[in-house]
């Protein structure tokens, strides 16, 4: 795992400078739906270059993660440049193995990331050990498509983006969310089956 944890890491790093071309799948208007709503305490994890930052209300006190050097460069550099009317913390950390305690934060959000976690089951234990139990965790992310065909190109072709940044296109996201023992609260499709918004609980 930690030698698969590298290559990933290489390669985001590798793509940190154009990252924010590559990542226009996901539009502005659906981060900002998704949260609209969030308050309190909120980790990030896999903040990337930090494409959220400016949809966060003042209400937040937000901790985001990477372990990609290059990705949260590009992060740190937002923060600085941006009059952010609430407080970031940045870390270099792999979201499958926090320094957190159980149980630390309101909201846990994460966009596109767990295309590209090594152990995408590990990754969401995690996510809901640090979530509070009355809290949720929210995602926006691609995933394998339901339709039969379009699953079976997905798999033909993930080779490509994995080698290229690191990012699975054929990843059974829902099934690793039941894997984890994350309770799936809503879900709403956007592009078809393979990019959805996720509602999560701990319990």
């Amino acid at each position: 795992m930690t030698h698969s944890n590298d290559t990933i890491k290489k390669r985001y790093n590798r793509v940190s400078g154009l990252y924010d071309s590559m990542d226009r799948m996901m539009k502005d208007k659906w981060r900002k739906d998704l949260l609209k709503d969030v308050s309190g305490k909120v980790l990030e994890v896999g903040i990337g270059t930090g494409k959220n930052l400016h949809f966060y209300s003042e209400d937040v006190e937000l901790t985001g993660v990477d372990f990609s050097p290059g990705m949260m460069k590009k992060a740190k550099g937002k923060v600085e440049e941006s009059n952010l009317p609430y407080p970031v913390t940045l870390r270099e950390m792999d979201i499958q193995q926090m320094d957190f305690p159980d149980n630390s934060f309101d909201y846990v959000v994460s966009t596109c990331v767990f295309c590209s976690v090594p152990d995408p089951v590990k990754g969401l234990k995690e996510l809901k050990r640090v979530c509070k139990p009355d809290g949720e965790i929210i995602m926006l992310e691609h995933m394998r498509s339901d339709n039969r065909v379009a699953g079976k190109i997905m798999d033909v072709l993930n080779p490509i983006p994995v080698s290229i940044w690191g990012a699975n296109i054929n990843r059974d996201t829902l099934e690793n969310i039941r894997k984890a023992g994350l309770v799936l609260k809503e879900k709403e499709d956007l592009v078809g089956t393979v990019v959805r918004k996720l509602k999560l609980t701990p319990e």
